[in-house]
């Protein structure tokens, strides 16, 4: 496998940006529409719009463009979105929406440069039923898992990023905190999407259930998300536990880590977060003394009755529980998913990280870290597939896997040596939509977006 061509994707892109005329005349069609408080040509404001996380990655930054958008748009609702995307579709000039969290590969930085219509000030919870939470796409997961509680209730799944908003972590994200049991995003979370085209019908148009699904993760080519309904289950109560495991020499080197954390991935009720670094990649993390140094460590995020099991487990296996903290969820989220590597980059900004899943991480993890040069494991625990007989069957690892940089071509000669090994690979130093739900991503974009003005440069032949 080689690194993908996105410096030829970007300049392809690129080629679409507007000129400065048509940008002009833009802008003063969106004031005069919207007002001028909602629309900003400040190149503050248009650099602020047009940059992620992509610095995580040592490759992206060298080939995404140095240009912001030409325009950012804050609409206050949706009929706001819907004039802004008309009169840039009638301007012929790219758009690319965007929420707020961590977008970490480039999804959201406009290739073309274009218009940046910024959800983030549609931002009201709507209502709250038995089971679900309907919320405009702005709306932060703080003030969803607020409002859910107030009614005895709690969202299935949300990002470790909680200050992200919901129509942002449905166009880019995957799973979270809740993933265990309830798995990925487009296993059921989404109920409904009010769905903006280019060019837009008079108003949003609402898709239901399974029809959700061309519209997640899918970097808004497929349309813009206005508001969601997504899933609830009855609230419980969590508590944070980090333990620690000592380290040795040999083959069985961390197993009672291990072993402690797959009993603790199918406890039931199912944890909300179950995760595992080794002692080196503890090394990079700040001081904590229930994250002691040289030791191994384990976190989770369990029901507040099984805290007494999760003592037992540790024990049994060896280790020791460091800590128990009634208000640590929110804390160890911080040390889960991809809030690894840039707390890990941060202590070493050598590492590159891959995000990878399969049963040879725990099976044949030495093999895995020999895959790449100095490669240090992290384990997230996720519901891979459903199994309605036997729920916790389908609970695996998945994870990162974060190195030392050498080059583009060690990197990919290793994601090859993984793949041998049956570790999927997630290459998140590519902003290309990829996966098994491409083909209805791509059929949905034609339909919804014929010009191809919605997000350009995100389909691998583009």
């Amino acid at each position: 496998m080689s690194a993908p061509p996105l410096a030829d994707v970007a300049a392809r892109a690129a080629q679409r940006a507007p000129d400065a005329a048509t940008v002009a005349t833009l802008a003063d069609s969106l004031s005069r529409a919207l007002g001028p408080t909602q629309v900003s040509t400040m190149e503050a404001a248009r650099r602020a719009a047009s940059t992620d996380f992509a610095h995580l990655s040592p490759l992206l930054p060298v080939v995404l463009p140095d240009r912001p958008a030409d325009i950012v748009v804050n609409p206050r609702d949706a009929a706001g979105v819907v004039t802004a995307v008309r009169l840039a579709h009638a301007a012929g000039v790219p758009v690319t929406p965007r929420g707020r969290g961590t977008g970490n590969y480039g999804q959201a930085v406009p290739l073309a440069g274009g218009l940046v219509i910024d959800l983030s000030q549609c931002d009201r919870v709507l209502e709250v039923g038995e089971g679900w939470i309907r919320a405009e796409a702005g709306a932060t997961f703080v003030a969803l898992e607020a409002a859910a509680r107030q009614r005895g209730q709690e969202l299935t799944m949300l990002p470790t990023t909680v200050g992200s908003t919901i129509g942002g972590f449905l166009a880019g994200g995957a799973g979270g905190l809740g993933s265990i049991q309830h798995g990925w995003l487009w296993d059921g979370f989404a109920l409904n999407l009010d769905i903006v085209g280019c060019p837009p019908a008079e108003g949003p148009v609402t898709v239901h259930g399974g029809r959700c699904r061309p519209y997640l993760h899918a970097y808004g080519v497929t349309g813009l998300i206005t508001a969601v309904t997504v899933r609830l289950a009855p609230a419980r109560d969590w508590e944070a536990v980090l333990a620690s495991f000592p380290a040795g020499p040999g083959p069985d080197h961390g197993a009672g880590a291990l072993a402690a954390a797959r009993a603790l991935l199918h406890l039931e009720p199912a944890p909300r977060l179950v995760s595992l670094d080794e002692p080196d990649l503890v090394a990079t993390y700040p001081a904590d003394a229930a994250m002691p140094p040289g030791r191994y460590s384990l976190r989770a995020i369990v029901d507040a009755a099984a805290v007494g099991l999760v003592r037992e487990i540790v024990a049994g296996a060896g280790g020791r529980v460091e800590a128990v903290r009634a208000d640590g969820a929110g804390y160890l989220a911080t040390f889960a998913f991809n809030h690894v590597t840039l707390r890990a980059r941060r202590a070493r900004p050598d590492l590159v990280h891959l995000q990878v899943s399969g049963e040879a991480l725990v099976a044949d993890g030495e093999a895995v870290r020999a895959a790449l040069p100095g490669a240090m494991l992290h384990l997230d625990g996720l519901r891979l597939f459903l199994d309605r007989a036997d729920p916790a069957r389908g609970r695996h690892f998945g994870g990162l896997l974060l190195s030392r940089f050498q080059d583009a071509a060690t990197l990919y000669r290793g994601i090859d040596r993984l793949s041998d090994l049956g570790v999927q690979v997630v290459d998140p130093h590519s902003w290309l939509l990829d996966g098994p739900a491409l083909a209805d991503i791509r059929a949905r974009a034609a339909a919804n977006d014929p010009a191809g003005l919605l997000n350009p440069g995100r389909f691998p032949d583009s």
